[in-house]
């Protein structure tokens, strides 16, 4: 689903694992000293420590699961012109931009998409595949290379990042406070917690966590208005936009990254796939207005 479904996917599978590791060995009691009602303070600092462990271990393995996932081959030495100029036009855009040389990849996709991600500025990796550079010019994937430069310069990652982290804070704090009230309200224990309790929270935490995935998404719709700016002053107005027309052409809807990888790619996969609600990336539609609008 969404720059982040990877992204997204690794930090709820992460959160759960803490969450059960945390329960299974009773670290860190919430309840108060009789063991009837919770210590909220407690829970809040349980829930800080484990919602922003789990969403910076995510971002640590991103670019490691991004790699995996796709199956992209970094350039270490170019095999040709065409690798060649890939990596001379990462290496101006980035030096523009202000930062470290990012790793640069290609995946193997027939459809035109490219994406960026890596838990530092001056550490990342841009993937694009073969789909984008057999079928666009190069001024179109020049703009699409300091599109996703812009998501690196920017902090995108690490933004959203901090986002998680809180939204998993609340995810995690929220689900425990319902886990807890089922226990005493309907299956009526009175102290300590009963099985129900950890199978609701457990339950809440997943319902929660998808809800709460909407916030994430529109701040990444967001991020990627700021990316398109960056790509138009890197590589021309003209360019970006023309860029996004080809991809509103050829891949709005499709499939050529892996599900879990759509988030990460410049189109942001298909709009009738999911609600507009979670949706990653804005319509291409919109972004090209954006840059117009801009742009006058």
């Amino acid at each position: 689903m969404t720059r982040i479904l990877l992204f997204l996917a690794t930090n709820i599978a992460v959160l759960l694992v803490l969450s059960l590791a945390w329960q299974l060995f009773g670290i860190g009691p919430v309840l108060d000293a009789q063991g009837v009602d919770l210590d909220l303070g407690a829970l809040l600092a349980v829930s800080a420590l484990i919602g922003m462990t789990g969403s910076f271990f995510s971002l640590a393995i991103s670019k490691w699961m991004a790699k995996r996932m796709t199956g992209a081959r970094v350039i270490e030495a170019p095999r040709g012109p065409a690798e060649q100029w890939l990596v001379e036009r990462v290496r101006v855009h980035a030096q523009a931009a202000g930062i470290g040389m990012p790793e640069v990849a290609i995946f193997d996709s027939p459809e035109p998409n490219a994406f960026a991600t890596g838990a530092r500025r001056n550490s990342a990796l841009v993937a694009v595949s073969t789909g984008l550079l057999n079928g666009m010019r190069r001024n179109e994937v020049d703009a699409v290379l300091g599109h996703e430069i812009g998501h690196i310069a920017n902090g995108d990652m690490v933004t959203l990042t901090l986002i998680q982290g809180v939204v998993n804070t609340f995810v995690f704090f929220l689900s425990r406070v319902v886990g807890h009230i089922v226990d005493r309200t309907v299956f009526k224990t009175e102290r300590g917690h009963g099985p129900a309790y950890f199978i609701t929270a457990i339950l809440a935490q997943v319902v929660l966590g998808i809800l709460a995935t909407a916030i994430v998404m529109y701040f990444s719709r967001k991020r990627e208005f700021r990316a398109d700016r960056e790509g138009a002053r890197l590589a021309g107005r003209e360019n970006m936009i023309g860029a996004l027309r080809v991809l509103k052409a050829k891949v709005e809807g499709s499939q050529g990254l892996p599900e879990q990888m759509h988030a990460f790619g410049i189109s942001g996969g298909g709009r009738r796939a999911m609600a507009e609600f979670f949706a990653s990336h804005p319509p291409l539609d919109a972004r090209i207005r954006a840059l117009e609008t801009h742009a006058g």
